[in-house]
């Protein structure tokens, strides 16, 4: 099988940076601080909710899913939608419960709820919370990215793995930094159908290679050992264990959708509340069917590899590039470099404008300073620029450090650091009552102390039981606990659930 050469990919690459800088050309046009922020609130439902799909896969998922399908013999199966089950549940949540306070409250940054419902305390500590959350996060998604394109193209040209990580993020840098999320709404959209496509593509790849049609490729994944859904005879220890996915993703959804300037700043775009729901219920269901997809991809690229007789990586986030880059179609190549990219700036690019959003808004006071739009638009400028060089180097200290899969890594991060943010938001929402607002700093560093004591120590402690996932329920709790014991009755009237 012939095999790009490396100077063919970072064509491909530069066309379709190309296709994005024109893009943020004219979405950039006149662009402000407000449609740096909230796009001038006139996003159309169906583009974010369709843009956001992209978002919400990523490339972790985009290689890490397929690649955890067959991980560890087979037994992982199909259980990660468990999890995304559990996202349904999440989404309906956060459309009927979580957009209806920010549209009310008329936000730009989601945590300023925090500061109405708390004090300036925990505002501080709940963006100071996602800041942390979403640099961790970006970071392990350009990395695993950066990591590929090392492997497969630029470390055959001598280039060094630093030099990639920082023309990476440059490109990523160079078109968000006029126009923010009113670019991102359009570049997502982009980069769906690119990631979409690729996948289309490769499967239907692997059919042409084994003679087969799509009734008989949906045969074939049906009778491997690849396609167990529900997992219900392991009991709580079972990592797979339906009760702890389901939940675990549902938790996650609030957190890592509903509780995150990331995704919400996208959804905050639209033009009214019905509108935002109608994205976030639309979103949902598609959602679901691209998951089954990229699994379906998963147990078909298994198939492939043992039918060619390839062996399997030791870290099976690689089988997907190496299947695409060295044994099938150099035009299957070319879709996998151009859905991979795809995944990568469609988190990494809202990723940036989303923390220099929270970093203004939240830490600085953007919005409620008296500076001119000038001195304003110097200052984010100059925000957007320390968090590129940030990332850079978490992205070149986990290229040193990271020994895990990359997706468990990312979704057991989350759980320690939007912790503290869930059980903020569930305080918030059902009590009405007041808090020592200086010590919610203290309690939200102690829940993810306590819950990681916990998590290492819970197989001796309680009978073999791991946390997994449902380390962020654990960590919720103890914040909802700690602020319990710091809590007065309210003679006010707080924004919460029967308001």
């Amino acid at each position: 099988m012939t095999e790009l050469s490396s100077g063919l990919i970072l064509t491909v690459i530069f066309g379709y940076f190309i296709l994005l800088m024109t893009i943020s050309y004219f979405t950039g046009k006149d662009a402000d601080n407000a449609s740096f922020f909230t796009a001038n609130k006139k996003s159309p439902w169906y583009l974010v909710a369709f843009g956001m799909i992209g978002a919400t896969l990523s490339g972790v998922t985009f290689i890490s899913i397929p690649g955890v399908v067959g991980a560890g013999g087979g037994n992982q199966a199909f259980s990660y939608m468990q999890m995304v089950m559990g996202y349904m549940v999440g989404y309906f949540v956060i459309a009927t419960v979580l957009m209806p306070v920010y549209y009310r409250l008329n936000l730009t940054s989601i945590y300023g709820y925090l500061e109405d419902r708390f004090g300036t305390f925990s505002y501080k500590t709940g963006a100071a919370f996602f800041l942390l959350s979403r640099t961790i996060g970006a970071s392990f998604r350009l990395y695993l990215v950066a990591l590929v394109m090392d492997r497969y193209v630029t470390g055959s040209m001598g280039i060094p793995y630093e030099v990639t990580v920082a023309v990476t993020i440059i490109l990523i840098w160079v078109y968000t930094y006029r126009g923010g999320i009113k670019t991102i709404v359009w570049t997502d959209t982009i980069q769906t159908v690119s990631m979409l496509a690729a996948v289309i593509f490769t499967i239907g790849a692997i059919g042409t290679q084994m003679g087969k049609n799509t009734g008989e490729l949906i045969q074939l994944i049906g009778d491997s050992n690849m396609t167990q859904l529900f997992f219900f005879e392991g009991g709580w220890s079972d990592p797979n264990n339906f009760y702890k996915q389901f939940i675990s993703g549902a938790l996650m959804a609030i957190v890592m959708t509903g509780l995150d300037q990331d995704m919400m700043q996208k959804n905050l775009t639209c033009r009214t509340l019905g509108d935002a729901q109608k994205n976030i219920f639309s979103f949902s269901v598609v959602l679901i069917f691209a998951n089954i997809l990229f699994l379906s991809l998963g147990a078909l690229l298994y198939i492939y590899a043992d039918h060619i007789g390839v062996a399997i990586p030791a870290k099976t986030d690689q089988l997907y590039p190496l299947l695409a880059l060295k044994h099938l179609t150099p035009f299957i190549g070319i879709v996998f470099i151009i859905g991979l990219i795809a995944a990568a700036y469609s988190s990494a690019d809202s990723a940036l404008t989303s923390l220099t959003t929270s970093f203004c808004v939240d830490i600085l006071g953007i919005e409620k300073n008296e500076k001119s739009e000038d001195e304003n638009r110097k200052t984010r400028l100059i925000v957007h620029v320390g968090f590129s060089v940030l990332l850079f180097f978490v992205i070149i200290l986990f290229n040193y450090i990271n020994d895990a899969a990359v997706i468990n890594g990312l979704f057991k991060v989350a759980g320690y650091t939007y912790g503290p943010l869930l059980g903020l938001y569930t305080f918030g929402f059902f009590t009405k009552r007041k808090i020592n607002d200086p010590l919610a700093i203290l309690v939200c560093i102690a829940a993810p102390l306590i819950t990681y004591l916990f998590d290492y120590n819970s197989v001796n402690w309680f009978n073999g039981f791991k946390f997994g996932f449902m380390v962020l329920a654990l960590n919720g709790l103890l914040t909802f606990v700690g602020l319990l014991l710091i809590s007065r009755r309210s003679v006010e009237n707080p924004i919460v659930l029967d308001n």
